[in-house]
Order: C-alpha cells, then structure tokens, then sequence
C-alpha cells in the first residue's frame, strides 16, 4: 500500500539539524562522518526539504536543548548521553555548533518546536500541540541520529496516534550497526513506513 503525503495531512520533522551534527568542522561530526557520507546523508536532507517545501508541507524544526555549562547541576537522574552531552558542550547555546547548518535555515511559515531534553521531540515540547493545531496527522521524520532522537521520536508520535515515515538514508548514527538496528530491527515495531529518499521523494 502506498503511503500519500500532502500539506493536509503531512508534516516534515527535521530533527536536530546543527553544525555540530551536520558539519564537518561539528563536534559530534566525526563519530557520524562515515555512516553519514555512505547514505549521502547531506545530499538527502537538502532534496527531501526542498521537495517538500515544494508540495507545501509545513516543516517543522525539532532541536535538541542547546547545552550550557550549569545543565543537570541540580538534576536527580541524568542520563549519561546527557552528561556527556554537557561535558562536551554539544550545541552549545551561543555557539557556531549549536546554530542550524546553513542549508537548513527556518523559512516563513516553518514551525520551531520547543527543544527537548532527552531523544524525543514530543516529550515536554510543544510538537504534539503544533501538529495538532495545523490539523496534521502524519510525520516523516529526518535528520539526527537515527538510532536516538529520530527513534524515540517516531515511537512517541505512534503512541500519540500518528502516522510514522522513517527515511533511511536521510539519517544517520555513530555505527552501521546502530543504522541497521534503527531500520531493521526497531523501525518496524512503530513506523508505519520505512523509505529512502528515493522512495519518498516518488511519493510526494
């Protein structure tokens, strides 16, 4: 059965599209950078944004929280990818790292969402709400990283009742073997479809 996308239905989340990510001078850039050049990653991100802002499909930025050196101080249970993340300083706010790539630049009519703390862009930001309000009921998630944010994402919008498209090769992750546990073994309990960019961009 072949999935229909459009502006009244549809909505594209573009998850944690930072310099720190998705450029190579980003810290985290290194630990991604083969997973990341074998899909073609960047090449990816770029056709898919623009074909969808050419079907009208409302994009929707998903952050992840900008680090500070005080994050967690007072926390009772960080996790240790959080305090890794503050020890690195991994899209710290205020920093080149923690800017959007330049590819990848909020247009009018786009949509920001709160950022979220942990991996998924639903828990404790306004994603739900934002979808809800413009009348939205399918998410094609893309971006970072696959086994992660974009995960826990599209397990969150499942349980919230959406329809889930995962894109393969729009994403990344720090081994082909988190790539293929993303896809082959975890995707498949919760995304409704699993494309590459090929795929979806035939699709829209």
């Amino acid at each position: 059965m072949t999935t229909m996308y459009d502006k009244t239905t549809t909505g594209l989340l573009l998850v944690d599209p930072y310099n720190d990510f998705l450029a190579p001078e980003g810290k985290i850039y290194p630990r991604t950078k083969e997973v990341s050049e074998s899909v073609n990653l960047l090449d990816h991100l770029r056709e898919i944004v623009a074909a969808v802002r050419k079907a009208g499909i409302r994009v929707f930025f998903v952050p992840h929280h900008r680090a500070e050196p005080d994050d967690y101080e007072t926390w009772n249970h960080p996790t240790p990818y959080q305090l890794g993340a503050k020890a690195r300083q991994s899209f710290a706010k205020g920093s080149w790292g923690g800017e959007f790539h330049a590819d990848f630049q909020p247009q009018q009519g786009d949509v920001i969402i709160k950022e979220h703390w942990g991996s998924s862009g639903f828990a404790n930001t306004d994603l739900d709400h934002q979808l809800k309000m413009h009348g939205l009921q399918k998410v094609i998630l893309i971006g970072m990283i696959a086994n992660t944010c974009i995960e826990s994402t599209g397990r969150f919008g499942m349980e919230l009742g959406y329809h889930v498209t995962l894109v393969k090769d729009a994403t990344s992750a720090f081994s082909k073997e988190a790539m293929h546990a993303a896809h082959e073994i975890n995707g498949p309990t919760f995304a409704h479809a699993i494309l590459t960019t090929e795929e979806l961009l035939a699709a829209l």
